[in-house]
C-alpha cells in the first residue's frame, strides 16, 4: 500500500515478477484486498503464483514511524513484517514509510544474533561494478562498534550477495590518514583494522565511485546526505545536459546519434537497476524501496529478495559474528 503512487506499481511489478518465473517464487501482496483484486483484474492474466493477504490499515509516508507501528497494528507493512516472523514468507519488499518498515523490523522480527543495530545498504555504480555504502539511514548516530559491525555486514553482503571476492572495505573520513576525523571514526578505524573484514583504511567523498573500495562505512547521518546528494547530481545532470541539447540543432542531432550510449550512461545511475536496499542485521529478509519506485525498480527488488534468500545472506552474517561453531 505504500509508495507515493499506492497499490498500482506494487501489483503491476508483482504480476511481472511471479509471470513465468522458473524458480518457484511465490509473490503475497499484503494490503487493502478490494483495491489490490481491483488492480488484478485490469491485467490480462494473474498467475498462479501470486497471492493477497488483507491488512485493513496502510502507513502513510509522512506519519510519525514509532507512532504508526504501535497503533496500526494491521497496517500492510506489520502484517507483512509478521508474516516474516512467522516464516509464512521469506523477505518483505516494501517503497512505504521506511522509519515506519525498520521500526517495525526491529519490534517484530528482530535483530541477527550478534547485532547491536540494522544498516541500510545502498548501492552506488563505480567504474567496474558497484559499492556498498551503509548506513545511509537507519542510525543517525553510531559508535565504534556500530560501524565495525556495519563493516562486517556490508563485507558479507558484498560478498555472498554481489559476489565479490575479499570485499575492499573503507571507513568514509575527511581524510586518509588515520588521525582524521572524530575520536569515534578514529576508534572504528582500529577495531576495523584488527577485525577479517579486508580492510583498506579510510576513504573520502571522492573515492566512492572510484572503484577505489567494494564497501563504504559511516554512520546513517552522514551516509543518508551522500544518498540524497548523489541522488540530486544525477537529477541535476540528466536536467542540465537535456537544456543544452534543447538549446542547439546540431547538438540535437549529435544527441540523435548518441542516443545508445545516453541509454547505458542512464542504466548504469538509474535507481530502479537494482530496486531497494537491504536492511542488514535484522532477523529476516528486508527490502526498502524507495516512495517513488517504478514497476521495474519494485520488480528487481523483488528479485534482490529472492537472491538476498538464495545466497543465505543473513546465515553467513551470524556465521562471520560467532562461526560455524558457536560463539564467539
Amino acid at each position: 500500500m505504500g509508495g507515493d503512487s499506492g497499490p498500482e506499481i506494487a501489483a503491476t511489478a508483482a504480476i511481472e515478477a511471479a509471470t513465468g518465473d522458473p524458480s518457484n517464487l511465490v509473490v503475497v501482496l499484503v494490503g487493502d484486498r478490494q483495491r489490490i483484486e481491483t488492480i488484478l483484474k485490469r491485467s490480462r492474466s494473474v498467475p498462479p503464483n501470486l497471492q493477497v493477504v488483507h491488512a485493513s490499515e496502510a502507513v502513510g509516508m509522512s506519519e510519525a514511524p514509532a507512532s504508526a507501528v504501535r497503533k496500526k497494528k494491521d497496517s500492510s507493512i506489520g502484517v507483512a513484517l509478521r508474516m516474516l516472523k512467522g516464516r509464512e514468507v521469506d523477505g518483505v519488499v516494501s517503497a512505504g514509510n521506511t522509519g515506519a518498515v525498520v521500526a517495525g523490523s526491529l519490534v517484530t522480527v528482530g535483530r541477527l544474533h550478534g547485532v547491536s543495530r540494522p544498516a541500510i545498504a545502498m548501492f552506488y555504480p563505480t567504474a567496474k561494478g558497484w559499492v556498498v555504502v551503509l548506513d545511509v539511514g537507519a542510525n543517525s548516530s553510531c559508535t565504534a562498534k556500530n560501524l565495525l559491525q556495519f563493516g562486517i555486514m556490508g563485507s558479507v553482503f558484498a560478498e555472498y550477495h554481489l559476489r565479490i571476492g575479499a570485499p575492499r572495505v573503507g571507513l568514509l573520513n575527511i581524510g586518509e590518514e588515520r588521525s582524521k576525523g572524530t575520536d569515534i571514526v578514529k576508534e572504528a578505524y582500529a577495531l576495523l583494522e584488527k577485525s577479517d573484514v579486508n580492510f583498506v583504511g579510510n576513504v573520502e567523498g571522492r573515492d566512492v565511485f572510484t572503484d577505489v573500495v567494494d564497501v563504504v562505512v559511516c554512520d546513517g547521518f552522514v551516509g543518508n546526505i551522500l544518498l540524497k546528494f548523489g541522488e540530486s547530481i544525477v537529477s541535476f545532470t540528466g536536467n542540465v545536459l537535456r537544456e543544452e541539447i534543447r538549446r542547439s540543432p546540431v547538438a540535437s542531432v549529435g544527441a540523435l546519434l548518441m542516443k545508445g550510449v545516453f541509454r547505458s550512461f542512464r542504466s548504469r545511475l538509474d535507481y530502479a537497476e537494482y530496486g531497494g536496499a537491504p536492511l542488514l542485521g535484522v532477523n529476516g529478509v528486508v527490502i526498502i524501496s524507495h516512495g517513488k519506485s517504478s514497476v521495474r525498480a519494485i520488480r528487481n527488488a523483488i528479485n534482490m529478495a529472492r537472491r538476498f534468500v538464495t545466497y543465505g545472506v543473513n546465515r553467513h552474517i551470524e556465521e562471520r559474528f560467532f562461526g560455524k561453531g558457536g560463539s564467539r
